[in-house]
């Protein structure tokens, strides 16, 4: 899994975490929090409660998963941030990420070269 999730990483600019009602905490997605952030890439969180899934279900609101990582001497989350669509519609939530997303890499590109 190690080598799938750095393949991954591999030439990229930025990780986008997509948070769901049990996503914070994950093994293996703190690996690839530390390890994007090891490499110099941005990295956000975005909560995806308000989508719905193939299901057409929600889910409940996942914490944020920077929260348990310290970053010189504070809180990872103070850093690097988690967005949370203001919409409650799945259609509206959806636009949302889509009409933010490149300014949200572009200010976590900026905020991982300022730390």
């Amino acid at each position: 899994i190690k080598k799938w999730i750095d393949d991954n990483l591999y030439g990229r600019s930025c990780l986008i975490v997509l948070v769901g009602s049990e996503t914070a905490g994950r093994k293996w997605i703190n690996y690839e929090i530390e390890e994007a952030w090891k490499k110099g890439m941005g990295v956000f969180a975005v909560n995806i409660h308000n989508i719905k899934d193939m299901f057409g279900q929600k889910c409940s609101q996942g914490k944020n998963p920077f929260e348990t990582f310290t970053y010189k001497n504070g809180k990872f989350s103070d850093i690097v941030k988690c967005y949370n669509p203001i919409y409650s519609d799945s259609k509206d939530a959806y636009d949302y990420i889509s009409l933010n997303i490149e300014k949200w890499i572009e200010e976590a590109i900026s905020i991982r070269k300022s730390n």
